[in-house]
């Protein structure tokens, strides 16, 4: 019988994996895909998530793959006038006061060289969870039956574990699709004063109000939305991405796009994590907006604090009380209200909330207190102040 099993090896499942080896138990992680996946995902560590990744070893070579990023902003397009947030007021608070923009495959890469071979078993697709007095046992149409003292599901939206706890996931869709695509294109070299992540109002008809830009070596992530009255499919055809790119700026107009995939966001929150021998981390427990760009950096910490909980042996229901009011009030409400900020329209509300951004950004203690929030470390050190 195995100590933890873990369903899902994306960051959050392999970063509880790299925890609870190094601790010495005896660990299992089943994936149903059969390797790491390579598609675009998320793509910014937060300055606390780098101080707990460097525990293991790993923070290191994730930011030799990335780009430290000092500061974000956001932008109004058409003027260029912005407000800029420059995270070294954190130094002191973190070891890192930066952002860093990597691919999360690249965590999952370092992650996965880190464990033991055999921990991770790819092609290992769950269908079954259940759980009795001694043990939990996970199968699946091409899985042998694991036996296992606890099971952790890490296993996303549609988390089988999630299922067999019994826990309603509660909440929203938001009505716009967004359009997430790539370009080797410099854009920094066109727009000068960008950082490397940019949430920008605009007015030009090719998008739906707003739009951001996000640098990752070597190619610019962006978040693009359909114009108003476009279908997601119609804004995906070369001649509307045209478009859009030449809206962004006129030399943009025939980039080449390497990448492109429509997504909707759903705003969840899973109404327990525990049920006896099962729990949930990452987006098996809580779905937010990608804007703040918190949503893996939310499940990395719950695996650092559901490792500590399995290994102390603490009170198991430790975990939820002190994560799940971090998900419901510190990720998912932060997210909505920056998604409401960047969605706004009238041009006389973003001229009033840019100028209040601005103020913020002038006042250096102004500023670090919206950044402890929106670095996630307050929410952090709430969360560790629960019993």
């Amino acid at each position: 019988m195995k100590d933890i099993a873990i369903i899902g090896a994306g960051p959050v499942g392999l970063t509880l994996a790299l925890l609870l080896s190094r601790a010495g138990r005896d660990v299992v992680v089943l994936e149903a895909a059969p390797g790491l996946p390579d598609e675009l995902r998320a793509s910014t560590f937060h300055p606390p998530s780098l101080d707990m990744l460097d525990t293991l070893g790993i923070a290191a070579p994730l930011i030799a793959a990335g780009l430290v990023t000092p500061t974000w902003q956001i932008r109004w397009h058409e003027t260029g006038e912005h407000a800029l947030f420059d995270l070294s007021v954190l130094a002191g608070e973190t070891a890192h006061p930066y952002r860093l923009q990597a691919e999360q495959q690249k965590l999952c890469a370092l992650l996965l060289a880190a464990l033991p071979a055999g921990v991770v078993r790819f092609g290992a697709q769950v269908t079954d969870v259940a759980q009795d007095d001694d043990g939990v046992t996970i199968s699946g149409p091409a899985l042998a039956p694991v036996r296992a003292r606890h099971a952790v599901g890490c296993d996303g939206a549609r988390s089988v574990v999630r299922s067999a706890i019994g826990a309603e996931f509660a909440g929203d869709i938001y009505p716009e699709t967004t359009l997430l695509a790539t370009t080797t294109f410099a854009v920094e070299t066109v727009m000068p004063g960008l950082s490397n992540v940019n949430y920008l109002w605009t007015s030009s008809p090719a998008f739906d109000g707003t739009f951001a830009l996000l640098r990752v070596p070597g190619r610019w992530r962006m978040s693009l939305y359909p114009a108003p009255g476009e279908t997601p499919e119609d804004a995906m055809q070369p001649d509307a991405l045209r478009r859009k790119l030449a809206a962004i700026h006129p030399a943009m107009e025939d980039a080449q796009v390497a990448e492109i995939r429509p997504y909707r966001v759903h705003k969840r929150l899973a109404s327990r994590y525990r049920h006896g021998r099962l729990f949930l981390a990452g987006d098996a427990a809580h779905l937010n907006s990608p804007s703040g760009g918190m949503g893996m950096n939310g499940g990395i910490h719950d695996a650092f604090e559901l490792a500590d909980t399995l290994l102390t042996g603490a009170d198991p229901d430790r975990y939820e009380r002190r994560r799940r009011p971090v998900a419901e009030h510190d990720i998912i409400a932060q997210a909505d209200r920056n998604r409401a900020r960047m969605r706004q329209k009238d041009p006389a509300a973003r001229r009033a909330a840019l100028a209040e951004l601005q103020a913020v950004c002038a006042d250096p203690a102004r500023m670090k207190a919206h950044l402890m929030n929106s670095s996630m470390i307050n929410g952090l050190r709430a969360a560790a102040a629960r019993e």
